[in-house]
């Protein structure tokens, strides 16, 4: 099965009690969209979180958010291939994967693009009280570029339908 949820920003509490009422196991996917704040408060602080999560019986596929690193700056993160599409994990927890930006997954027969990242409202709190902050917190151009051919090669056609792409901002509409 996969489930959809955001903005758990650390707090893990909502998917175990998910996990124990429908009694999931590693096979299924929980898809957090955004700030899993997974990579927010430093190594040991993390590490003792994703210890927690990493014994939960489902496996969290994470699109990155603003209130986290992006798990290729970190170095214990590795890329591996997963539903036709590259995600980053680290060994010792192969229920955490975070979304490359730009890749495409098949999910249950359906495929998803997946784009990382926002603006920061409170950008100014949190450098000002120490709190996690980080200057890639946006889409490069780069990923942008790499999105949009994503976009443009796979989705452009979808079987002899054509669909209409316009890069808006942040965010695409197909």
């Amino acid at each position: 099965m996969v489930y959809l949820t955001g903005d758990t920003h650390g707090d893990f509490r909502r998917i175990a009690a998910f996990c124990t009422r429908f009694g999931t196991t590693v096979d299924d996917v929980m898809i957090i969209l955004g700030d899993a704040g997974i990579n927010f408060s430093g190594e040991q602080k993390d590490k003792a979180k994703k210890d927690l999560i990493a014994a939960l019986p489902i496996t969290l596929f994470c699109i990155h958010g603003n209130h986290e690193q992006r798990p290729y700056t970190i170095s214990s993160y590795q890329e591996k291939e997963w539903h036709n599409g590259t995600v980053y994990v680290e060994e010792e927890y192969p229920n955490i994967l975070f979304a490359k930006d730009g890749e495409i997954f098949e999910l249950d027969g359906y495929q998803t693009i997946a784009i990382g990242g926002a603006y920061s409202i409170d950008k100014m709190m949190r450098v000002a009280y120490g709190y996690g902050w980080w200057q890639d917190e946006q889409p490069s151009e780069e990923i942008k570029q790499y999105v949009e051919q994503q976009l443009v090669c796979n989705f452009y056609q979808i079987s002899g339908k054509v669909y209409r792409y316009e890069f808006v901002g942040q965010f695409g509409t197909i």
